[in-house]
């Protein structure tokens, strides 16, 4: 097997034999790079019109020779030192075919990276010849990360030898000094990739801010299709590579759900964290849900997730179904991490439908007291729970970030006429919901498609108000609220006042509020109060004294707004929803001195 490194496909077998040679290079140790071994080192490159990058230690000892293609090489991780915030005790001497001898960004992130002694560049030109030779070090940190000093280009002939040695002793001082910063609160640094669209990036990129996460670059490729294997395809992901190295991420995020197999292969080929959407909301979820009932919500949405995504060797690491293959001494480590995550699902299911019942019994009681229910549905950060706060002075935690908050919340509010309604905030949507995410949160969910009325909310502000509003009513229709009566609102309408009447996006008979400033939150106010008088019916009985019950009856199913007392007995004026106005019509019919629709 060839001790030389990277891709060293169609490089014939005497070539090869040649450049394992190079790790029998003699090194001085006053020594940075003895002339011979970067003519050798240029020469091979022009051949194969690759880089070629070798790794040396402090003591001249060559401990690798990788070969990358035309403009990249892997850059592996050597370090020889077991403090991580000390230098590795190895430079990296790499050739650049094309004939420039200037440092990349790659290069400088991987001597930020590995905390390289040394990356030193060798141009070489189209006849094999060195157009010159620079090197970067490693000085003082700042806020934790250490800063790159460059030296200028030398020919061949001039190359500071000694005084590049110097400049490692000198560098291994500094990198302990400077400003360490508070590494506890630094954000991970995040590379962005996608194959669907720029504005599903440009969604991406304001998730992973709300996750807390540093955006240091994103990629995107038009494909037809993912890759089975990669997501992007073997090469692309090799770009990656790269990519990340130069942004110096800490962690690759792509904009779609990716397979078991696709994270591992990926993570090997990119030499950093690599997560997808799915893992990113619930990580932001993780984050926000306050309430008991929120975290479990969020821990079943995981587990379903991960359970999906345990990789093994399929069914041969299953000792469950017996046959060949499966007997042995007990179960596989994959069976038991897949028997561990079902018993925890069973144990949070568990304990969800058990709040689900106690919520069942809370709605049925504001059924028996006939308390309308209004709930505020809509895309993420489109302004529900400012809202809220506005209408009810609920001092519901609401900020300009996507999935503020989670955990549903209801207020009681009062209504001009006496009557009232229960305003329930629920959870924003957003493209690409994970579906582990929706049955995990259908319990709460169910707020929505129990509701005597959807206000649904929209970021008049926001170029895609109307994509935006399509994905609310798929997920409403998902989770069966698509019959209630709905309002449409356009919040946000104050960062919009500068266009003209026609630019703002409609939607039929929308109201356009601030919920901000408070601007048309009195006329949405009234648009409520008549939509839920809308699904009323107002009957007037005279109950004579001897049957008074049924006044009692009357204040349970419905709301009085009037009641007198006369001679013969007492007058009531109630306002009932229609089932309740059927079943009092059927019961107390010759106490009915009048009826009309509200």
């Amino acid at each position: 097997m060839s001790q030389v490194h990277g891709n060293i496909t169609g490089i014939r077998d005497s070539q090869l034999a040649e450049l394992e040679a190079i790790y029998d290079c003699p090194f001085e140790l006053d020594e940075f790079a003895p002339r011979d071994l970067l003519l050798e080192l240029a020469r091979h490159s022009c051949a194969l019109n690759r880089e070629i990058a070798v790794y040396v230690s402090r003591d001249g000892d060559v401990l690798d020779v990788t070969v990358g293609v035309i403009d990249s090489v892997p850059l592996s991780d050597l370090r020889l030192r077991r403090n991580a915030k000390r230098l590795s005790f190895v430079r990296c001497i790499h050739t650049h075919p094309g004939g420039s001898a200037r440092l990349s960004d790659v290069d400088l992130a991987a001597l930020r990276s590995l905390m390289l002694d040394s990356m030193c560049a060798v141009g070489v030109n189209e006849q094999g010849q060195i157009t010159g030779v620079s090197a970067a070090f490693l000085t003082e940190k700042v806020n934790g990360i250490p800063g790159v000093v460059e030296s200028e280009i030398y020919p061949l002939k001039k190359l500071p030898q000694q005084g590049w040695m110097q400049e490692i002793a000198l560098s291994e001082a500094r990198v302990l000094q400077g400003d360490e910063g508070d590494l506890g609160e630094n954000p991970e640094r995040a590379l962005l990739v996608g194959i669907d669209s720029e504005k599903s990036l440009d969604e991406l990129a304001a998730l992973a801010e709300s996750a807390g996460a540093q955006v240091v670059g994103r990629v995107f490729q038009k494909r037809p299709k993912a890759d089975t294997a990669t997501f992007v395809g073997s090469g692309k992901a090799m770009e990656l590579q790269l990519d990340a190295q130069a942004a110096e991420a800490d962690v690759v995020i792509f904009d779609d759900e990716l397979s078991g197999a696709q994270t591992r292969n990926l993570e090997e080929i990119i030499g950093v964290k690599v997560i997808d959407r799915t893992t990113l909301i619930l990580d932001i979820f993780a984050q926000r849900a306050k309430s008991g009932e929120g975290k479990l919500q969020v821990q079943l949405a995981q587990l379903k997730y991960r359970a999906g995504r345990l990789i093994g060797q399929g069914l041969i690491l299953s000792r469950l179904g017996g046959g060949i293959g499966t007997r042995g001494p007990g179960e596989s480590k994959l069976e038991i991490d897949r028997r561990r995550i079902r018993e925890q699902i069973t144990a949070l299911k568990r304990e969800l439908d058990a709040l689900q019942k106690q919520r069942q019994l809370r709605r049925k009681s504001r059924e028996k007291n006939a308390v309308p229910i209004v709930s505020l549905v809509g895309y993420t950060n489109t302004g529900k729970s400012t809202l809220l706060n506005q209408i009810t002075d609920a001092g519901v935690y609401a900020e300009n970030k996507l999935f503020a908050t989670l955990d549903a919340v209801s207020r009681k509010v009062q209504l001009p006429d006496g009557g009232e309604f229960l305003l329930v905030d629920t959870v924003g949507f957003i493209s690409k919901l994970p579906h582990d995410l929706v049955e995990a949160f259908k319990s709460t969910l169910e707020e929505a498609a129990l509701s005597d009325l959807l206000v649904i909310v929209s970021d008049a502000s926001s170029p895609d108000m109307l994509f935006q509003h399509k994905v609310v009513e798929e997920v409403l229709s998902q989770i069966g609220a698509d019959t209630q009566p709905r309002l449409n609102v356009l919040n946000k309408c104050d960062l919009c006042e500068e266009q003209v009447e026609g630019e703002i996006p409609l939607l039929p008979g929308a109201i356009r509020i601030s919920a901000k400033t408070g601007q048309g939150v009195d006329a949405l106010f009234g648009a409520i109060a008549m939509q839920l008088r809308k699904t009323e019916q107002k009957l007037t009985l005279l109950v004579p004294f001897a049957q008074y019950g049924a006044v009692a009856e009357l204040r349970q199913k419905g709301r009085v707004v009037e009641e007198t007392y006369e001679d013969t007995g007492t007058r009531v004026t109630v306002m009932l929803k229609q089932d309740a106005a059927g079943q009092i019509a059927a019961k107390y019919g010759s106490m009915i001195l009048a009826d009309e629709d509200a």
